[in-house]
C-alpha cells in the first residue's frame, strides 16, 4: 500500500506538542480588531488544543507524532 501524503494546508495550520496533543492558533487575528475589547484581543494570541475527535483527524492528515 503506498504512503500517504501529507496535507500541507494541515500541517501548516497545526503544531503537536511534546504530550501528544495538537495546538492550533485561534481565528480571526489579522484586522478589524479594534472594534473588539482588549480582552478578546488578548485571548486571540492564546493557542487553543484540539478536542479528541479532531486530534486523530489532524494526525492523519499532517502526518504529526
Amino acid at each position: 500500500m503506498p504512503k500517504i501524503k501529507t496535507h500541507q494546508a494541515t500541517s501548516k495550520r497545526f503544531k503537536a506538542t511534546g504530550g501528544k496533543k495538537v495546538l492550533k492558533r485561534k481565528s480571526g487575528q489579522a484586522h478589524n480588531n479594534f472594534r473588539e475589547a482588549g480582552k478578546t484581543t488578548r485571548a486571540k494570541r492564546t493557542d487553543i488544543t484540539l478536542t479528541e475527535s479532531l486530534t486523530k483527524t489532524v494526525k492523519t492528515l499532517a502526518q504529526l507524532k
